[in-house]
């Protein structure tokens, strides 16, 4: 059974090594079913690996099953945690410009103390 239009049955994988590629990961949840994507997410700078991933399965039932059978298991020589990706939400990182330090600029350009 395919994916419906809209929904994705995403697995987190977190914890893995550096040298963990996205062919290692995809090969780990395979016995599981139908792998539709894996991808190692990397930093933008340097392009090393970040140490999580995601990995799309085909169906619930292969993603409920690559959950149990693959978190806390080792991989790459370390031990990984799987579980259920949570949607990605717009917007990223908060109020842009106020960098989070609890001020705004008043029209006059100063910062004043929210």
């Amino acid at each position: 059974m395919a994916a419906s239009e809209g929904v994705k049955y995403r697995c987190f994988v977190g914890g893995l090594a550096w040298a963990t590629g996205e062919r290692d990961l995809e090969a780990a949840f395979r016995p599981f079913g139908e792998i539709l994507d894996a991808k190692i997410i990397s930093d933008r700078e340097t392009g090393r690996s970040r140490g999580f991933g995601f990995v799309t399965l085909s169906s619930e039932q292969s993603m409920r099953d690559a959950i149990q059978g693959m978190n806390g298991k080792q991989l790459g020589g370390r031990s990984i945690t799987v579980n259920e990706a949570r949607p990605r939400h717009s917007g990223g990182r908060g109020h842009e410009g106020d960098g989070g330090s609890g001020q705004r600029r008043n029209g006059s350009g100063n910062s004043e103390r929210l």
